[in-house]
C-alpha cells in the first residue's frame, strides 16, 4: 500500500499542540504524584491531509491515537500498514520503530497523546490496549474526547503548575483504564479468560489437598508456560502461587466462621504443618492465624 508519504511541512489549520518542557519531564519523573504516569505530549489534528510521521528507532513514550474522523495507517516494525478509521485508536509501546500518516483521498482527524511513567506499560498490558487498533464504542470514543478538550487546556494554560500535571496525569488513568474496562475482549482474550476460568474451578475443587503445575496445565489443556503467562497476565501471580491464595482465603472463612483449631484448619486446607500454615497464612494475608481470628469482622 504506498500513500506517497507526502510531508506536510506545516501545521494544520485549528490543530491544537502542546509538548511538554525538557526540564519539566524530568521533574515529572522525580515526582512521587506523577512518576508513575504522566502525559509528554497532546494534540488534535483535523483534517490532516499529506500527514506523515515516522521514528525509525520509536518514541521512548507510549502513543495512544484515536482517530476521529476520516481514514489513516499506522505500521508497526516495519510490519504491514494497518488501516484506521473513525473510532479506531492504537498505543504504540515506547522504543517501536513505526509509522502512521494520513490515507489522501479522506485525511484523518486525530486526537493522541504521548505517556510514559513506571506504570504506563503495565497500565497499557493490564487492559489489553496493547497490539492491534481498538475499535472503541461510541461511549469510549466520546470518553477521550471529552477527557482531551479539558486536559489540553489545562496543560497550555497552565503549563507551570505541578498541580495541573498530577491532575491530568491521575485523569489519564481513569481515561485508560475505563476504554480497556468497556472495550470489547478479543477471540484470543476470550479464550485466555476460558482457561483461567476452568483452571481456578479445578482449583477450588482442590483446595484440601496438593496440587502440581503439570497436573493443572493437563487439566485446562495447555502447556505449562502458556498457562503461567495467563496467569501471571490476568491475575499478577503464577497459577501456584494462585492456588495458595485461594487456600488461604479458605482457611480465613473457617477462622471466622468455625471453632477448628489452627492445625485443624492448616489440615482442612492440605497443610499437615502447622507451623508452615502459619507463616504461609501470614506471608499472604499480613496477619498470623490467631490475630487473624481475632480481628472484629462485619
Amino acid at each position: 500500500m504506498n500513500h506517497g508519504h507526502i510531508r506536510k511541512p506545516e501545521g494544520f489549520v485549528e490543530e491544537k499542540l502542546y509538548v511538554l518542557p525538557e526540564y519539566w519531564m524530568k521533574e515529572l519523573e522525580q515526582e512521587e504524584l506523577t512518576a508513575s504516569l504522566f502525559i509528554t505530549d497532546i494534540g488534535y489534528f483535523p483534517n490532516a491531509r499529506y500527514h506523515f510521521r515516522e521514528r525509525l528507532e520509536g518514541s521512548p513514550s507510549h502513543i495512544l491515537i484515536l482517530c476521529e474522523a476520516g481514514e489513516g495507517w499506522v505500521e508497526l516494525n516495519h510490519g504491514e500498514q494497518i488501516l484506521m478509521q473513525p473510532g479506531d485508536m492504537v498505543i504504540i509501546p515506547p522504543h517501536t520503530p513505526h509509522r502512521y500518516g494520513a490515507m489522501q483521498e479522506e485525511p484523518w482527524s486525530i486526537y493522541w497523546f504521548h505517556f510514559k511513567g513506571n506504570h504506563a506499560d503495565r497500565l497499557v498490558k493490564l487492559f489489553g490496549l496493547s497490539g492491534a487498533p481498538l475499535g472503541l464504542a461510541p461511549s469510549g470514543k466520546a470518553r477521550l474526547i471529552e477527557w482531551f478538550v479539558p486536559a489540553y487546556e489545562l496543560l497550555a494554560e497552565r503549563t507551570y503548575a505541578l498541580a495541573t500535571h498530577v491532575h491530568i496525569a491521575q485523569t489519564a488513568r481513569q481515561l485508560l483504564s475505563g476504554i480497556g474496562i468497556t472495550a470489547g475482549p478479543s477471540a484470543q482474550e476470550k479464550k485466555r479468560g476460558t482457561y483461567l476460568e476452568q483452571a481456578i474451578q479445578y482449583m477450588n475443587g482442590r483446595l484440601g489437598s496438593n496440587l502440581t503445575l503439570p497436573e493443572l496445565a493437563k487439566q485446562v489443556g495447555v502447556s505449562k508456560q502458556h498457562l503461567i503467562y495467563i496467569f501471571n497476565a490476568e491475575t499478577g501471580v503464577s497459577p501456584i502461587g494462585y492456588f495458595l491464595r485461594l487456600k488461604i482465603q479458605r482457611a480465613g472463612h473457617l477462622l471466622d466462621l468455625t471453632e477448628l483449631s489452627i492445625k485443624e484448619v492448616g489440615s482442612a486446607i492440605g497443610i499437615n504443618d502447622p507451623y508452615y500454615f502459619s507463616r504461609l497464612f501470614k506471608k499472604i494475608s499480613g496477619f498470623s492465624p490467631s490475630s487473624y481470628r481475632k480481628i472484629p469482622k462485619g
